[in-house]
């Protein structure tokens, strides 16, 4: 007579195929170490500063009367200026270039669209110390946007120094290597220019990447990034901030700097 098995070796037939479908279901949908590292050409000021450095509070009040600006990118798209003149803003900085593979699509309605509206308005190139020169990208920065001309509305130009979202944290370099490639960007940036560019930065990162280099204080103004109610602890050499960087989380335009001065001291750096 035939055998009539139970339903248990068919149960773990069923379970078995279950379990694998369910694997290669999740294999198709965890995205890979690849999608998780944002594009090219998608770095912009502060962009590591949540990550790194976390957010707290919001700026208290100061004795020194401050100046209220914005910095943008192409992550903003088309900005609204006039809703931002309107709000107080006084000076901005737009993204011009990354490396020497990239400029921002967006930015003459930017650059343009802030100057159009009465703002003092200048330009800054995100670094990628792993890609070429300092020189090399300093030279990039100003043939697509970084120059600078004594109109009394525009900025010296910016270098943006920070964490590398796209791989490790200091781009590969030692901390003497990064002290060169961001001296080789900074000296060639004032021979073709005639000014000395803001250094851009956070300070953990630059406690980290260049051992907190005090060598670029005496001449390069600093603007620090730090989203909690007060700049905190400045990098060597700096006994003060030009400009601050306090949130990402701004109206109208997300990432929001104080100038540490009245609009006369603006003014004063725009005609260096």
């Amino acid at each position: 007579m035939p055998v009539h098995r139970s339903g248990t070796a068919r149960v773990r037939r069923l379970t078995a195929a279950g379990v694998l479908l369910a694997a290669f279901s999740y294999f198709l949908t965890v995205p890979s170490s690849a999608d998780t590292t944002p594009a090219r050409g998608s770095g912009h000021m502060g962009m590591g500063v949540v990550a790194h450095d976390g957010r707290s509070g919001s700026p208290t009040s100061v004795d020194v009367t401050q100046t209220e600006g914005v910095d943008v990118s192409s992550y903003q798209g088309n900005v609204a200026w006039s809703t931002l003149w309107n709000s107080g803003v006084r000076w901005a900085y737009t993204k011009a270039t990354e490396g020497t593979y990239y400029t921002n699509p967006y930015f003459a309605q930017q650059y343009n669209g802030s100057y159009n509206v009465g703002m003092i308005r200048g330009a800054y190139h995100f670094a990628t110390p792993d890609t070429t020169s300092g020189a090399t990208q300093a030279n990039y920065f100003v043939d697509h946007g970084g120059g600078w001309s004594r109109d009394g509305k525009t900025l010296p130009g910016a270098l943006d120094i920070e964490w590398n979202p796209y791989g490790a944290s200091c781009y590969g370099k030692s901390a003497s290597a990064m002290v060169s490639w961001i001296a080789d960007f900074l000296n060639t940036y004032k021979a073709r220019t005639g000014r000395d560019a803001v250094i851009y930065t956070a300070t953990s990162w630059w406690t980290q990447c260049t051992g907190n280099y005090g060598g670029f204080a005496a001449n390069n103004p600093l603007w620090i990034a730090r989203y909690a109610s007060d700049p905190g602890t400045l990098p060597a050499g700096w006994g003060y901030y030009t400009m601050w960087q306090y949130t990402s989380s701004g109206p109208t335009v997300g990432d929001h700097d104080k100038f540490n001065g009245a609009l006369d001291r603006v003014q004063a750096l725009a005609n260096g």
